[in-house]
């Protein structure tokens, strides 16, 4: 029995790998019965023949069904006043815009001087264009022409964990007050150096803003670093997604909570296939000035860069930028934390300010009708600029236009 059993066994490779070869080059062997596809979606799609779907196929068929209102394209431009183009002077980083006083508001990264880099005196000199910042805020009338004003949140004093630079900032009001969350860096300025974010509030946009004492994120502290040599990708152990730093904060009213979403960078951070290895996270607490708690969830996204996020039908969208292989998307969470991809965009501006005077209830984008960027001349120099959206409902051919 037992040799009759082997050459049964024997037999049944032999068939099955006749069978494959007999397919060449096509996938036999994979289960084409597991998606079924409708009628409707095989004209859709476009599939030649429903019995043999190709891996692409079946991705499509898992498609979310919705139509293409999470789909836009952008247009960037020039704005007046103060944050037209000035040599010398950095503005990057804009916040969300708010409305308050009959006037749009908003906050920035503001610092002077070229860039020296890592390979001098860094403890005198200026290593990046965020090196060295403090936040200022400008307002304007029409959205177009900006009015610096002034700073706004300063560095601390000589050994404060925020005594070297502030910035890369967001605004929330809540119940009358107003929150700005940002990131801080402590003297010396180096590669492996670990930042933080703060926060500070005011009961008026104008200020005086009172700073928290201590930050409210730090990166998780389960990296470590291979040797002494100041080297951001050698190291014995990564740790968790944001290890090494967290970047870009921006905190939401939501739920009855507030949650800070957030860039980590990891220590050892490598390219994969869709570029630097970046990911996004949210901390949870009861009251705006915390304390906040990560999520045991994290991390919430497998790309990304600057934080874009938005209250909208109940849950949260988020654009989803520059880095990783899920970049340029917008995605959207029913309950904040677990994301689904809803459109791919094209040409997304950097470090985007929302305009958060908008009904974000009116379409999934109405938020990116018009906002804030940044745009870099030179790595020395950056400054503000302006953009606008539109939703994409068709497509027409160059010289076409109104004969549809």
């Amino acid at each position: 029995m037992k040799g009759i059993k082997s050459t049964l066994g024997l037999a049944l490779v032999l068939i099955s790998f006749v069978a494959c070869n007999q397919k060449k080059s096509e996938s036999c062997c994979s289960d084409q019965t597991e998606t079924k596809p409708t009628t409707e979606e095989i004209d859709h799609l476009g599939i030649t023949n429903p019995e043999y779907l190709s891996a692409a196929s079946k991705r499509a068929l898992k498609w979310p069904k919705h139509g293409n209102e999470w789909f836009i394209e952008f247009e960037v431009f020039d704005l007046k006043g103060d944050f037209a183009y000035e040599e010398g002077v950095v503005r990057r980083d804009p916040s969300a815009i708010i409305k308050e006083n009959g006037k749009f508001y908003t906050w920035y990264s503001r610092s002077t001087g070229k860039v020296d880099g890592f390979a001098g005196d860094i403890e005198n000199e200026k290593v990046f264009p965020w090196d060295r910042c403090d936040i200022w805020y400008a307002t304007s009338e029409d959205g177009i022409t900006w009015d610096e004003q002034g700073p706004a949140v300063t560095r601390g004093e000589k050994g404060a964990y925020d005594d070297r630079s502030v910035f890369t900032v967001e605004i929330m009001k809540h119940e009358g007050k107003y929150y700005l969350c940002y990131q801080t860096v402590k003297s010396p300025y180096n590669v492996r150096v670990k930042n933080q974010v703060g926060l500070a509030w005011s009961d008026s946009p104008d200020g005086p803003w009172t700073k928290s004492k201590e930050p409210i994120l730090s990166p998780a502290d389960n990296g470590v670093w291979k040797g002494d040599k100041d080297n951001r990708f050698m190291v014995e152990k990564k740790g968790d997604f944001d290890s090494h730093k967290v970047h870009d904060p921006c905190i939401i009213p939501y739920n009855g909570k507030f949650y800070l979403y957030y860039k980590g960078e990891q220590m050892g951070e490598e390219i994969t296939f869709g570029g630097r290895q970046i990911r996004h996270g949210v901390a949870i607490a009861d009251n705006p000035q915390g304390p906040y708690v990560k999520s045991k969830y994290n991390p919430i996204s497998n790309s990304g860069h600057e934080i874009c996020v938005w209250p909208y039908n109940g849950g949260i969208a988020s654009l989803i930028t520059t880095d990783g292989p899920e970049k340029n998307t917008i995605q959207w969470s029913k309950d904040g934390i677990n994301f689904n991809i809803m459109s791919s965009i094209p040409g997304a501006p950097h470090a985007i300010g929302l305009n958060r005077s908008a009904d974000t209830e009116k379409e999934p984008t109405e938020i990116l009708r018009m906002g804030l960027t940044h745009e870099y001349v030179s790595y020395d120099w950056q400054y503000i600029r302006g953009f606008k959206s539109h939703r994409k409902t068709s497509h027409v051919a160059p010289g076409e236009e109104g004969k549809e």
